[in-house]
């Protein structure tokens, strides 16, 4: 019995650690399996973790490298568009220009016959209305009956000229010899004065002693007359000249009724106005039996010759020259190219040469970047059947050398 005894106490013994285990096991509580199994979640969530974190890295990585190119093709586009444009200069603040012909009478009227309407082509020496010529015309005879006149005097004073060359010498001829003849009967009357006081009174009577002192006057008054007549007709040469001098006035009175003459023949000519150019009529504001006043726009003719005017900056001129190629762009038509140079740089500023020019000495001073008008010829391009309006936006390009 105690040998049976003994070995169940062995094999208990041995079956102990066993059921010790197993009891472990079996005692082992739910929690401590819900740690063990969040200890290995929380390993492979730390593997998950790293994972993700690398791939935004590499997902935060990608704009800044398109950023970066895009940066870099930007910088490589504008290098090529200064290396392109570094030889050009434009503005938009230009326009077409050109001749407006402003046409007025220079007589007043009625318009009798109108020969235009508005916007038509005309060429130079177009007749283009007619003003009534009748009051001119009346002025043109009155004019040339005066300058007949005028004429007629100036055939009288040269034949008065004429007579006088022969006239004036002839008086002075005669008037020497009255004074000859009046001394002739001096020195006759003074010897018969001095007979007579010579004899004796009872030989002769008193009668004829006052006779002969009568006589004796008479004789010294007449050579007095003579020389003073002889006196006037010696200024035979200065005659000769009043008359000539009455010529020559009638001789510019002629010139004067000519001049009147031509003057009214030129305003019977100015009552047909005519083309001074080719061109389109623009502006029209006259109408056929229409009262004009000498001076007043009737209308304007814009020649065929376009030109553009643009007003560059002060900073775009220090490498413009004339005879710089340019593009032109119109903004009315955009599929017209224009090619042209520039044909010169106006010498000052367009506010120089305003109306009313700035005063930068007086009040605070700002500097502002100025304009100067650049004229710019156009040399091919222009379509004849598709002509420029004064006044049009440009765009033009110059290409500097």
């Amino acid at each position: 019995m105690s040998d049976q005894s003994a070995l169940s106490h062995d094999e208990q013994d041995r079956k102990k650690p066993e059921d010790q285990s197993a009891r472990a096991s079996r005692d082992q509580t739910p929690q401590d399996s819900n740690e063990n199994r969040n200890e290995d979640g929380a390993d492979s969530k730390d593997n998950g973790k790293d994972d993700k974190s690398g791939a935004r890295k590499r997902s935060s990585k990608k704009p800044l490298i398109i950023l970066g190119a895009v940066a870099v093709l930007l910088a490589v586009v504008g290098l090529i568009w200064w290396f392109a444009t570094r030889n050009q200069v434009s503005t938009d603040d230009a326009y077409t220009d050109g001749n407006a012909i402003t046409i007025a009478p220079k007589v007043s009227g009625y318009v009798v016959r109108l020969a235009i309407n508005d916007n038509v082509y005309v060429h130079k020496g177009d007749l283009l209305l007619v003003i009534d010529k009748r009051d001119y015309q009346a002025q043109v005879d009155a004019a040339r009956a005066q300058l007949g006149l005028a004429q007629a005097q100036l055939n009288a004073a040269q034949v008065q000229l004429d007579i006088a060359r022969v006239q004036y010498p002839a008086q002075y001829r005669q008037a020497k010899a009255q004074i000859s003849s009046a001394q002739a009967n001096f020195h006759q009357a003074q010897a018969a004065y001095e007979r007579q006081h010579a004899v004796d009174q009872r030989a002769t009577t008193q009668q004829n002693v006052d006779t002969a002192d009568a006589q004796r006057q008479t004789a010294n008054a007449n050579v007095e007359q003579a020389r003073a007549q002889l006196q006037t007709a010696s200024l035979v040469p200065q005659q000769i000249r009043q008359t000539a001098a009455a010529v020559e006035e009638r001789r510019q009175q002629v010139q004067q009724a000519q001049a009147q003459l031509e003057q009214a023949e030129l305003n019977l000519s100015y009552c047909e106005v005519r083309s001074p150019s080719d061109g389109w009529i623009t502006r029209r504001n006259v109408q056929y039996g229409t009262f004009l006043q000498a001076g007043v726009s009737l209308f304007s003719i814009v020649t065929p010759q376009i030109w553009i005017t643009a007003n560059f900056k002060e900073s775009q001129l220090e490498r413009m020259r004339p005879g710089d190629k340019v593009n032109v762009e119109v903004d009315a038509y955009p599929k017209l190219d224009l090619h042209g140079h520039v044909d010169s740089i106006q010498l000052g500023s367009g506010s120089r040469f305003s109306a009313f020019p700035a005063e930068n000495a007086t009040g605070n001073f700002v500097k502002i970047v100025q304009r100067v008008p650049v004229k710019i010829v156009i040399d091919d391009g222009l379509p004849r059947d598709q002509p420029l309006g004064l006044g049009l936006s440009v765009t033009p390009k110059v290409y500097l050398k």
